[in-house]
């Protein structure tokens, strides 16, 4: 198990020595080997006595961001043309920020700064990659790599389902958890609910940090596999690296049992089938909802598997109804306290404490900590994200419509899940996606000086 906190530290090393190289893909292994398995790395790290050494493990996240981030800023050596989306994620950044110096709410000052750091750091990671030079960034092996993670994550999930057992068991997950969050271990098989349904059939994470995340995760795999084999003309190349990568995927996706993920799953798939318009797609892609249904419905009737999605779309069972009351504890506290109510009220902080409002939906959780401006100008980011990746499928080539079709269908993919948690909490996911967001508004905005010096060459030639 001590392999697991090697990974850890030894690719935060690998990020470190390759941004003295000006190799920029150091970050982007750092996020896809080493942060994948954060919690387990820790936990394994807490298990064999090094507790000592977590906070310094725990900072590494933010210190290889912030370190590449301070780099790029010193050596930008080229003017940023900034695009709306830049502007409003300043915004939101210093918004909050304010927060941070307002002694509103029930936490201190410190506490306040790690609730800060729990919502607000993903501004952070986006501009790395918007300042990052795109050149220096080689996707087709960053998708690769995810595919090689995917992959990787299968064989454990295999072992996990052919000893029917947690790998978190072996981990020391609950001791850690508990020491370090002062959270006892719940659940029939003493790690926390979330690894199991109410029926009490289990749910895995394989080496992620909860199944949920899991889940997530494998959004990223089936969104950068639909960018990777489509090409300039829409024609779909499958190898069979990438046809193992989707069997992964779906094995994957399916013993996570996260029901959102799973409905965010298919989504992917059929607006992927939209986009490069594929009827053959939308076919397979019915046919596959069915598959899938029936090997679910085969492997977990034991565990009630058709009563667990009944309950789902009826919101009787715990974890449906859980969520719709704190959807309603969460919109009454916005009505009430439109300004918010303070960092930490809502969301990792609070959920520690005990004194928790709202929660488990990423719009809710920010609403509730710092009020429908905030709020609004998340969702407005969100969707102008996706508004822009889409104008480019239509209209460029290459790499950069590979990078924007994968931020198309994965923002997408992530709306169902970010209803009912808080997914910017899930620190691999979180950090690729916004890594990568703020690569392609890079590769957007390089754009824009040609177009207009093109215009101009052009207004010249016919004067």
């Amino acid at each position: 198990m001590f392999v697991f906190p090697l990974i850890y530290i030894f690719f935060f090393f690998v990020a470190i020595r390759s941004l003295f190289k000006d190799r920029m893909s150091g970050i982007l292994l750092f996020i896809i080997f080493g942060l994948s398995i954060y919690t387990t790395a820790l936990s394994v790290s807490n298990m064999y006595g090094f507790s000592k050494w977590i906070p310094f493990l725990q900072t590494c996240k933010e210190a290889g961001i912030i370190c590449y981030l301070i780099y790029l800023i010193v050596n930008l050596g080229r003017k940023i043309h900034f695009h709306i989306i830049d502007k409003l994620m300043l915004f939101f950044f210093f918004y909050i920020l304010l927060y941070v110096f307002i002694p509103l709410g029930s936490y201190g000052f410190f506490q306040r700064v790690l609730a800060f750091k729990s919502l607000c750091f993903f501004p952070v990671v986006y501009f790395t990659g918007r300042i990052m030079n795109s050149r220096k960034i080689n996707l087709s092996e960053i998708f690769h790599y995810i595919f090689l993670l995917c992959i990787l994550a299968s064989f454990v999930l295999l072992f996990e389902v052919a000893i029917d057992t947690h790998l978190q068991t072996f981990t020391g997950y609950a001791d850690y958890i508990y020491y370090f969050f002062d959270q006892e271990p719940t659940g029939e098989y003493g790690l926390s609910w979330t690894f199991q349904i109410e029926s009490g059939a289990k749910r895995f994470a394989s080496f992620f940090s909860t199944p949920l995340d899991f889940a997530a995760a494998t959004l990223i795999t089936i969104s950068a596999l639909a960018a990777f084999v489509t090409d300039n003309n829409n024609r779909i190349r499958f190898n069979n690296f990438t046809l193992i990568t989707l069997i992964s995927s779906l094995f994957c996706i399916s013993f996570a049992l996260s029901r959102a993920s799973f409905a965010s799953y298919f989504v992917i798939i059929y607006a992927y089938a939209v986009i490069a318009k594929k009827k053959q797609v939308r076919q397979v892609f019915h046919y596959t909802v069915l598959a899938v249904i029936a090997f679910l419905l085969f492997v977990t009737i034991k565990g009630d598997f058709i009563e667990f999605i009944i309950d789902t779309f009826q919101f009787t069972n715990g974890s449906s109804a859980g969520h719709v009351i704190e959807w309603l504890n969460g919109i009454q506290s916005m009505i009430q306290h439109p300004l918010g109510i303070g960092l930490g009220e809502s969301g990792r902080v609070s959920a520690f404490t005990g004194f928790n409002t709202g929660g488990e939906n990423e719009f809710v959780i920010i609403g509730v900590q710092v009020g429908v401006i905030a709020l609004i100008t998340y969702i407005v980011v969100y969707f102008k994200m996706i508004s822009a990746a889409y104008q480019v499928i239509k209209e460029q080539k290459g790499k950069i419509r590979k990078l924007a079709i994968f931020i198309v269908l994965i923002k997408m993919g992530l709306l169902i899940p970010l209803f009912t948690a808080e997914v910017e909490s899930y620190i691999y996911v979180s950090y690729l996606v916004w890594f990568l967001s703020g690569l392609l508004v890079s590769m957007i905005s390089d754009r824009i000086p040609a177009k207009q010096g093109l215009a101009v060459s052009n207004n010249t030639l016919y004067t």
